[in-house]
């Protein structure tokens, strides 16, 4: 397996997660997006989106994270990112893409740039419009935590969700949103940080890393 992403990318970051914790071995080949490498010929010829991360296995080339993990969970079962029974696999996914749809995509590279280039937002705003949606995102989060989890996201072992979580919480943390209103997106992030398949995702630890 080869995984094209970014170290800093929310949507690598997970992916190297879900890779690590079914305990899958893969390379990795660096996509330097604030240098544009994203939109080069070759890479476009990958994934003509433009976008990443790109895995690539045996031939085979997918695209889109939530695609990816769900081709993850259904071609390597053991051990499970997702419940065993249809409500708490439909729990597990709407937590995901509370993060992966209603949260990531509006404080990600090309927005914050275009909020820049279009609009002239400064830092400051920019910080601000990420911290919007963070913040409403991570208040539905953690009372869904509450209702659901037990030392994770979902129950008492890492999954689906919490691969999106953590990026999302390093991201926060890039754009000085204060955490300390959701105590257990915080605990879940300490269990992360002791965590194997947490540790080495994280993106200081890729070998594309600053």
């Amino acid at each position: 397996m080869i995984l094209h992403g970014y170290w800093r990318s929310g949507t690598a970051y997970r992916t190297r997660i879900a890779l690590n914790l079914k305990g899958l071995a893969y390379e990795q080949a660096g996509v330097d997006l604030r240098q544009g490498e994203q939109k080069s010929t070759a890479y476009m010829a990958l994934n003509p989106q433009g976008l990443v991360p790109a895995l690539e296995v045996d031939g085979l080339v997918l695209t889109q994270s939530p695609a990816i993990l769900e081709w993850l969970e259904e071609t390597t079962p053991e051990p499970p990112m997702l419940p065993a029974d249809p409500a708490g696999r439909a729990r597990v996914r709407a937590m995901a893409a509370l993060v992966g749809c209603d949260i990531h995509p509006l404080n990600n590279l090309r927005v914050l740039k275009a909020l820049r280039e279009s609009f002239d937002a400064t830092p400051d705003q920019t910080d601000a419009w990420a911290a919007r949606w963070i913040t409403a995102g991570f208040g539905a989060l953690e009372a869904l935590v509450a209702d659901h989890g037990d030392g994770w996201t979902y129950g008492s072992t890492p999954g689906l969700a919490d691969c999106y979580l953590i990026p999302q919480i390093y991201s926060a943390r890039r754009f000085h949103v204060s955490l300390d209103a959701w105590p257990r997106l915080l605990a879940i992030e300490s269990a992360a940080e002791a965590h194997p398949a947490f540790i080495a995702a994280h993106p200081d630890r890729q070998p594309d890393a600053d």
